[in-house]
């Protein structure tokens, strides 16, 4: 999927982390499945009161007419008043499927991988353990352990600051926040001092610059230069994180960006 969001407008105009205004409570996201897509649905206002009166807690329900939209690269669902609603049997054949196929892909270490990424991630990034699981953003989004490590396949989407000559503070550090996304959320990332140092491992602004477009799918032209402002495909790939997600704070690590 092409991102149309500029790297430089991110300072100004940050790629949203969730369609909602605001972000689910870790309470709401503890409920959500850890593999796939969860879409979410606004209702128009002509319906709300229609829908609401039908919804019913832990209820299986069949939408007919939903339109699909995308803001910022989020899918999000729209019923309006030509859309419907109708209730499910739970012992339904359909229901059945839908939630082995969840079941199987939630047991499975390669089903946990994004399907876009199949057969397998762009080897522009390596991770030093391969034993690893691997893990989903909502596996480190809902993580119980005050601190985990994840290995992950993600799109590195966005990045502040935009400019590689800009990625080290005064100090000589590496500080980078970096957007990362998989099918499951969205989150924000740090390539930090020593772990940015490995991360990069580059010491060459010009080769530094030719990784970075790569990974966050910056389209070239003939003779190698980039063309910014136009559509990026970022690629997938492995990641390794560091996460404290009761404080929502990940960090990349023990992962080398290469040439």
């Amino acid at each position: 999927m092409s991102m149309l969001h500029r790297l430089e407008d991110e300072l100004h105009n940050p790629l949203p982390l969730h369609f909602e205004p605001l972000p689910p409570s870790r309470d709401v996201l503890c409920t959500f499945p850890t593999v796939g897509t969860i879409l979410r649905v606004i209702l128009d206002v002509d319906c709300v009161t229609y829908i609401l009166q039908l919804l019913k807690v832990d209820q299986w329900m069949k939408f007919f007419h939903v339109f699909c939209k995308m803001h910022d690269g989020l899918w999000y669902g729209v019923f309006t008043s030509s859309s419907m609603i109708r209730d499910m049997p739970n012992d339904d054949i359909l229901i059945f499927e839908r939630q082995s196929n969840c079941d199987q892909r939630s047991l499975g270490e390669l089903d946990r991988m994004p399907y876009w990424s199949c057969p397998w991630p762009s080897k522009i990034t390596e991770v030093k353990r391969i034993d690893v699981p691997f893990s989903t953003l909502m596996d480190v989004l809902t993580c119980k352990k005050e601190t985990n490590n994840f290995r992950c396949v993600v799109r590195f989407v966005a990045v502040i600051p935009w400019r590689v000559e800009d990625f080290r503070a005064p100090c000589g550090a590496y500080r980078v926040r970096f957007t990362l996304e998989d099918p499951t959320a969205r989150i924000h990332a740090y390539a930090h001092a020593e772990n940015g140092e490995e991360f990069f491992n580059c010491s060459s602004t010009d080769a530094l610059k030719r990784k970075v477009i790569k990974l966050l799918g910056v389209p070239v032209s003939r003779d190698g230069e980039a063309i910014m402002g136009g559509a990026r495909n970022p690629p997938w790939v492995q990641c390794y994180l560091k996460s404290n997600p009761i404080k929502q704070r990940h960090w990349i690590f023990e992962t080398k960006l290469l040439g």
